[in-house]
């Protein structure tokens, strides 16, 4: 298997490249530089949430933004996969842009739950958070290591999940719900419990990949690619506990 195979396609060999070996004389990624690029982009994408949030409660119609930082977002972020020497730009860029649909998103949540779950975004943040921490714990101490078998595991339940989400959205121009993802019910909550599982997974293959391209002296500016690569799993972590949060929300 190749050193740098990850289920997140952000931080694939592509990415890393078989051209570490290319860069002498240049300045080469760290980990601390890594993650002071992520504490970076986090608050480049607090600034724009805090945007369209404070919009959304001043009753301005956000849908449409939502929507075209979407898009803007995947362009983004295919961009910056297929051209990892751009990140310093497309990474700060992408943490704006989905700040802006983390926002408004989370923004609409808190409005729809207010009387049932009041505080729903901050127990999603402050779980999100948590997963992280014990995730980044559980890699460190070695108790999870991101072994052949750990990522042809993940590569698969990830792909799956991301199948049948593709799926679902299809379904969805014909008026066909798949009720795993949306329902409040047993099942669904079992669902989501199992992505938030698989989203938690992938995080340890990133810190491996993170690891072993500062042990590789890859180029500088993968640090700007790597914090974006684990801005990617972070927002989908947090989007599927809002999701599950807000299924048991429903429940009461």
């Amino acid at each position: 298997m190749p050193l740098f195979k990850s289920s997140n396609p952000t931080l694939s060999e592509k990415a890393f490249g078989s051209k570490l070996g290319a860069y002498e004389g240049t300045e080469r990624m760290t980990v601390q530089g890594t993650l002071t690029k992520f504490g970076i982009s986090i608050l480049l994408l607090l600034s724009s949430a805090a945007f369209t949030w404070k919009a959304f409660f001043e009753g301005k119609d956000i849908s449409s933004w939502i929507m075209i930082a979407a898009i803007a977002g995947i362009v983004v972020a295919f961009v910056n996969v297929f051209k990892p020497n751009l990140s310093t730009y497309l990474a700060p860029a992408y943490a704006l842009i989905q700040g802006l649909v983390v926002g408004g998103v989370s923004a609409v949540f808190s409005y729809q739950f207010d009387a049932i779950a009041p505080n729903i975004i901050m127990q999603a943040v402050g779980i999100t958070f948590g997963v992280v921490l014990a995730m980044f714990g559980l890699y460190t101490t070695g108790v999870l290591k991101a072994t052949p078998m750990f990522k042809k595991v993940v590569i698969i339940a990830t792909v799956g999940i991301g199948v049948f989400y593709l799926l679902s959205f299809v379904l969805r121009f014909f008026g066909i719900e798949m009720p795993l993802i949306h329902s409040s019910g047993t099942f669904g909550i079992i669902f989501s419990l199992v992505v938030v599982a698989v989203a938690a997974l992938n995080l340890i293959m990133d810190f491996d990949l993170i690891e072993r391209g500062a042990a590789e002296g890859a180029p500088k500016y993968m640090e700007w690619y790597s914090s974006f690569a684990l801005m990617v799993t972070i927002i989908w972590l947090y989007f599927e506990i809002l999701r599950l949060l807000s299924k048991i929300a429903s429940r009461d």
